[in-house]
């Protein structure tokens, strides 16, 4: 599947600290360590509908991590998928009388273009469900071959399952208890009640083909994939298991991150499928959860269609630590929009006070658990300083530019 253009990212003399970063799993903030090359799979959208503020967040929080790992002199190996066969994206298609290939491309294109827009450094490999139906169906192979998997005695839907305990650490990534799983993955589309399952949290790996929906073959009948399985498949193909970083929202940590996981900890038999599991929290709307079922989603080509500029809206989405679930406001826009205006007023002077310190501060707090709160304050202090005193260095102003549009994707210039 075709990704989106990269824009230049400016060389800035120095380097910061070792990177650290919440793990979900681990429940503490610790070093990620990578190799020559940094690896990160974060999981994509599932092209149903636009990019909305919830999406973005979640791609520019990730995108912080690359620029962050590129800034330290790392060759990045960046994966991301599109969920371009899913239930959501049938029912808006039968919804709206549209062929679901359609729509999905449709929506696909215009998350691209919301990317490039938003400076989000493209993924390396950009793959699409669709195109990894032969990998997951080796896989779902290997899983019933093992004993991982297997089929339920159900002559009209001879649907697939993975077995829950299938591995021994299965519940290690969240951390949560049974209640709390049985709750969430029957919010979050499981199908606990499905008849003919050994045990209600066993996860759907191959559905076997209904009327209506598109089908491929395999050795367990015609059917397509389950929703997990095809992030393990795709991970485990490009980066293989034990990268650096698994990525997504706070809603994916269970079921969705849990079972690719254990999926993939199945067919290689290693502990972890992921060094590091990084969570974003969601963003609400005016104090309520921004959701499609509250109709409350504030998409980011209808903010760029009113002519707000891209980069206020990553400002405006980086402003909370992207662990916390935060709030998207009319305030919150406008000071974006107030912080963008001074930030770029203070690059533009001819001169200026020095920015060695400061530019050592944005690294070391971003190094910090992506503490861009912390950040933002120190750009501010030095772009006030800047426009109220001025300063005798002629080359700070376009330092803190080619700083601020490395590490942060935000233009000044």
């Amino acid at each position: 599947m075709q990704s989106w253009s990269a824009t230049a990212i400016p060389s800035v003399p120095g380097q910061g600290p070792p990177l650290r970063l919440y793990d979900t799993a681990d429940r503490q903030v610790r070093p990620v360590t990578p190799g020559r090359t940094a690896t990160m799979y974060v999981c994509g959208i599932t092209p149903y509908d636009a990019t909305h503020l919830g999406h973005a967040a979640t791609y520019i929080t990730f995108d912080l991590v690359n620029r962050i790992w590129l800034d330290a002199g790392h060759d990045v190996h960046y994966v991301q998928n599109v969920t371009d066969v899913d239930d959501p994206l049938f029912e808006r298609a039968e919804r709206d009388g549209e062929d679901w290939l359609v729509l999905g491309m449709r929506e696909t294109a215009l998350f691209r273009e919301d990317m490039e827009a938003l400076r989000v450094l493209p993924p390396r490999d950009y793959v699409g469900a669709v195109e990894s139906i032969g990998e997951v169906i080796e896989m779902v192979e290997k899983f019933v071959a093992s004993g991982a998997a297997y089929v339920v005695d159900d002559e009209q839907y001879p649907d697939v399952y993975f077995r829950a305990d299938a591995t021994e650490q299965f519940g290690y990534e969240s951390g949560y208890d049974r209640e709390t799983m049985d709750t969430l993955f029957a919010e979050r589309g499981g199908d606990p009640e499905r008849p003919g399952k050994e045990n209600p949290l066993d996860a759907l790996v191959w559905r076997a083909a209904r009327p209506g929906e598109p089908s491929w073959p395999s050795p367990f009948g015609p059917g397509r994939p389950g929703w997990h399985v095809e992030c393990s498949a795709i991970a485990l193909n490009r980066i293989g298991s034990g990268f650096d970083i698994q990525g997504g929202g706070s809603d994916l940590i269970f079921p969705h991150h849990e079972y690719s996981a254990a999926h993939a900890e199945s067919v290689t038999g290693e502990r972890r499928f992921a060094r590091h599991y990084v969570h974003t929290g969601m963003i609400g709307l005016d104090g309520e959860k921004m959701s499609k079922s509250r109709g409350n989603l504030v998409f980011v080509s209808k903010l760029r269609g009113e002519g707000v500029d891209p980069a206020a809206i990553r400002l405006g989405l980086l402003a909370g630590h992207y662990r916390g679930d935060r709030a998207w406001t009319d305030e919150v826009l406008s000071e974006a929009h107030q912080r963008l205006d001074t930030w770029r007023r203070a690059a533009a002077l001819p001169a200026a006070q020095s920015a060695q310190d400061t530019i050592a501060r944005v690294r070391q707090h971003l190094a910090d658990d992506l503490d861009t709160p912390k950040a933002f304050a120190a750009l501010d202090g030095w772009a006030r300083r800047a426009l109220d005193h001025r300063g005798t260095d002629a080359d700070a102003p376009a330092l803190v530019a080619d700083a601020v549009d490395a590490l942060l994707g935000v233009p000044l210039r």
